[in-house]
């Protein structure tokens, strides 16, 4: 058992951190500031351990009103996210060191890097929808700077973009609490959902209008259809290890805020064969097909990486519209599986970048035979993220199909429908993904019919051990999944 005040540990340590980095003129621009932020990121990955050991632990931070505390409440949901999110972004932190060395302005990018960390944990451990709301819209406040960190035309342009649409998607969000307040018993997360249904008797359309509001809001976040347009533009223009953590980490906010309000704030009955569940269960396949088939078509490998990410997060919308125990158990498969892939995919891109200068599909004939490590790693997180056993990725989407499938409440199409565009957008994922690793190792022949010679221009170990480190433990986890099934399982089963 840990005390309570220990939850503001993995929130303040980095964000002081930060603060430190950005305020502090001889750290955050000496020699110094590489070892601090890896130190600082390792013993927030440290801090955590005890918190996600602990049982639920609460810890009030302040009171609004007679009934709208501000206060953190750990709970197994919860702590799959920090995990992910934690460790992603220390893998991510050293893989910067690297592939940043020649960039300008870094005493404000890992400033705002280790601030955007604390938050995100702050998220993680949000004990109500309104202390969610709160650290949802720093982090979004927080992160526009990694976006724009190249301060060119095309970042600023982004940033602006990213910052519309989030802001967009958390004012639906606050409408719904809004409007949703009169009809709950608290405001506090609880399983099941708090919805006080005498008081909304005679109200659930309008209950109903506003919990969809409020899923297309943190949709937004996850890249769903139709406030998915900043993430295929931030992502190209942001470095890569911010792409990375923008794909991998911040579109998780977006699904953790899903998986709250349906989960535990309006609860699964309430949505069950309603429209709100068959439109929402629509969209999350329209936006798993259009994102593959947009990144099937794109020839500049960060957007498409992009598309990409547009698609794989609303498998795992998908998988929590199903609201059935084997799709929430599928959905947080997939967290896991695609933080690890996609950030490998993203590193992997900006490695090839950072020694080549190439940014299109098109020109990377040969690349595997110049950059073999990095185009190992890619083709391992690609097959991954196709689904293709031993990786997480065929885990996670067998149990999303299984949930599809086991779906209770809906039209028996939309029962086969799911797993149906799940299947077609892993062969359109084979389709713009395995295409860059044949293309890389098998070159063709050259003039005259005469084998083509490559100049090898691999990375230093400290850019590529961090996509090593991810492509295997997407393999050990897709090996053995059994303790983390089993986990999910009991969250699923707490929820439903």
């Amino acid at each position: 058992m840990i005390p309570s005040w220990y939850l503001l540990v993995p929130v303040f340590l980095p964000v002081l951190s930060g603060l430190a980095v950005g305020l502090w003129k001889s750290l955050g621009d000496g020699r110094g500031r590489n070892p601090f932020t890896l130190a600082v990121l390792l013993l927030n990955l440290a801090a955590l351990v005890p918190v996600l050991l602990a049982p639920s632990v609460e810890l009030q931070l302040f009171q609004l009103s007679d009934n709208l505390p501000i206060f953190f409440r750990t709970d197994d949901a919860g702590k799959v996210f920090a995990a992910v999110m934690a460790l992603l972004w220390a893998v991510a932190g050293a893989y910067s060191f690297a592939y940043m060395e020649h960039e300008g302005h870094l005493r404000r990018y890992y400033s705002f890097y280790l601030v955007s960390l604390g938050v995100l944990m702050g998220l993680c451990f949000a004990g109500s929808i309104v202390t969610y709301y709160m650290f949802y819209e720093l982090m979004t406040l927080l992160t526009v700077p990694l976006v724009v960190h190249e301060m060119s035309k095309d970042a600023v342009a982004a940033g602006i973009k990213y910052l519309i649409y989030s802001v967009l998607g958390a004012s639906l969000v606050l409408l719904g609490v809004f409007v949703l307040a009169p009809w709950v018993e608290s405001f506090s997360f609880a399983p099941g959902g708090v919805l006080n249904r005498e008081a909304l008797a005679g109200h659930e359309g309008t209950a109903l209008t506003m919990v969809f509001l409020m899923l297309v809001g943190f949709g937004t976040k996850a890249g769903m259809f139709p406030l998915h347009g900043w993430l295929p533009t931030a992502h190209p223009v942001a470095p890569a290890p911010a792409s990375a953590v923008l794909s991998g980490v911040i579109t998780k906010a977006g699904v953790l805020g899903a998986f709250r309000l349906v989960y535990c704030f309006v609860g699964a009955d309430f949505l069950r064969g309603t429209w709100v569940h068959f439109t929402w269960i629509g969209l999350t396949l329209f936006t798993v097909f259009m994102g593959s088939m947009l990144a099937y078509r794109e020839d500049l490998l960060k957007k498409r990486l992009a598309w990409s990410s547009v698609s794989q997060v609303s498998y795992v919308l998908f998988g929590l519209a199903t609201l059935h125990p084997l799709g929430v158990v599928g959905a947080l498969l997939h967290v896991s599986a695609h933080a690890l892939i996609k950030n490998t995919l993203f590193m992997s891109a900006g490695a090839i970048i950072h020694q080549t200068g190439k940014t299109r599909v098109s020109e990377l004939r040969g690349i595997g035979r110049q950059m073999p490590i990095v185009m190992w790693c890619f083709t391992i997180a690609s097959v991954g993220l196709v689904g293709i056993p031993p990786c997480l990725g065929f885990v996670s989407k067998w149990y999303l199909a299984q949930g599809a499938l086991a779906m209770t409440g809906t039209p028996d199409f939309l029962r086969f429908l799911g797993p149906a565009v799940l299947l077609i957008s892993a062969l359109l994922t084979a389709g713009y993904l395995l295409t860059v690793t044949i293309r890389g190792f098998f070159p063709g022949e050259g003039e005259g019919g005469k084998p083509l010679t490559f100049e090898k221009l691999e990375p230093s170990w400290r850019m590529w051990l961090p996509m090593v480190i991810l492509a295997a433990l997407s393999v050990l986890l897709g090996l053995f999944p059994g303790a983390l099934i089993d986990f999910f399982t009991g969250i699923a089963g707490a929820v439903l």
